[in-house]
């Protein structure tokens, strides 16, 4: 490759343009249109979805919340009293129960990449659960973690630590297994 530097040219000097033979310009290949496959194009509707999900989704959750705090474990069941499909998000209001303590909940599920959030909105709840946080799940509701509002709360140490959610659509009794030897 020739090394060009920069220097005066008298004018009418003719500088040689070397053209990139890999971007050809032919405005005859510039107007072919393009095709695409269509495995390339999204055919996915969320919108369709949300709306779909919020007749669909169980109305009753049932499962476990595990403070990482050392607390023990507690027994969780979600109520589902209104699922609203809005645009690609389904509005979720009902109650849940933490161990002895009822609260309203009020929460949201995006129906294109399944992430839930979903507001406690009593006062005060279990230990391990303050007021102003938020279970986050990234796959529905389980597992689903708790984000609390602040890493430590002054007047509790106990809250604020975060925790485990693990909830399932099936709330009946499993019958035991009984072994056959």
């Amino acid at each position: 490759m020739p090394l060009l530097l920069a220097m005066d040219l008298p004018a009418g000097s003719q500088v040689p343009f070397q053209t990139n033979p890999q971007l050809p310009l032919d405005p005859i290949q510039l107007a072919v249109p393009l095709e695409l496959n269509e495995l390339e194009v999204e055919s996915f509707d969320p919108v369709a979805r949300a709306a779909e999900l919020a007749e669909s989704l169980p109305r009753q959750w049932c499962g476990t919340f595990e403070p990482f705090d050392g607390n023990p474990t507690v027994d969780v069941t979600l109520d589902i009293t209104q699922m609203t499909a809005m645009g690609q998000m389904v509005d979720l209001r009902g109650t849940m129960t933490l161990g002895s303590v009822t609260t309203p909940v009020q929460g949201n599920l995006h129906a294109k990449s399944d992430q839930l959030d979903l507001i406690p909105l009593a006062d005060p709840l279990i230990a391990g659960v303050e007021p102003g946080g938020v279970f986050l799940g990234l796959q529905m509701f389980s597992p689903t973690s708790w984000q609390a509002p602040r890493l430590i709360n002054v007047a509790d140490p106990s809250t604020g630590v975060g925790g485990r959610l693990a909830i399932t659509p099936s709330c009946q009794e499993q019958p035991p297994v009984q072994p056959l030897w």
